[in-house]
Formats: C-alpha cells, structure tokens, sequence
C-alpha cells in the first residue's frame, strides 16, 4: 500500500476547517514538511477541478508544483493532484494530499489527512528512495497542528 494517514481532532466545524483547506494562501503556513514556500496562483477558494501552483523547495533546489483539485465534497473532503510540469508535460508527480472531515455533531471534528503515492509516476525512484513516506507521517502530524491552531485564531 502506497499511502499514509495521520489522523486528529480539531476544536472546530468542519465549515470553519474546509475554508482555511480550500484557500491555497494558507498552505505554506499549515504545511509541516517545510518544503512549500507559498505564492500560490490559481483559483481561491478552491473548487473541483480547480488548477494552482505552488511554491516549493527540496533541499536547495526551488520548484513550482502543479496541483489540480480531484476530490471534493463541500465541507467534508478535499484533494489535490500534485505534479512536477515542464513545458506543459507531467513529468514526475501524481501523489495526491487528501483531507477528509467528519463532524461528531458538536464543534469538534476528526480530520484524517493522507499521502496517496499510489499513482504517482516512478514512486519508487522519486518517492521511496528519497525517504518520504518515512517522513511523510511526522510531517503530516504537525500540518494539522498548524490547521488546529489556524482556526484557534
């Protein structure tokens, strides 16, 4: 299985979660990994079928990823394709980030984010050999920290 989840509960609506999710100004600030740098551009808030750039950097090298929402159910579900393009060709890339929200009724919501490298193009040579779905889990855990907090505020 080519995926990790990390899951947590969120003191807030799932409404109040979904809308900092869908806003791609905020994901540099929620991102864990340290390896998003911001200026998205792209539709925001975000939507299905949506298309946005990131900013992103791997060790001293900066990039730009390309990203199209692929799953999204209002309030409840978002993700987004991730691809490294060159001239409009999809050369590495394909791993989907995915959010998942689930209300208990109140104002707490469990929210599972996973890794989805299952249909990514050359996983074992751009994603396992490097070490990220070990470091992926970790990463992911303080991303929804961050989203914690983000709605704290």
């Amino acid at each position: 299985m080519r995926s990790i989840s990390v899951s947590r509960d969120i003191a807030a609506t799932p409404q109040r979660l979904f809308a900092v999710l869908r806003d791609p100004a905020r994901h540099a600030g929620l991102d864990g990994s340290g390896m998003l740098r911001g200026r998205p551009d792209g539709p925001s808030p975000l939507g299905p079928g949506d298309r946005f750039s990131m900013g992103m950097q791997q060790g001293r090298i900066p990039y730009r990823s390309v990203n199209v929402v692929v799953e999204y159910e209002k309030d409840r579900l978002i993700a987004w394709e991730t691809w490294g393009e060159f001239r409009g060709r999809r050369l590495v890339g394909g791993q989907r980030w995915r959010y998942e929200l689930s209300a208990d009724g109140g104002d707490t919501t469990h929210v599972t984010h996973t890794y989805d490298w299952s249909r990514a193009r050359f996983p074992r040579l751009v994603i396992e050999l490097p070490g990220y779905p070990r470091r992926m889990g970790p990463a992911m855990a303080t991303t929804l920290e961050r989203l914690a907090a983000a709605v704290r505020d």
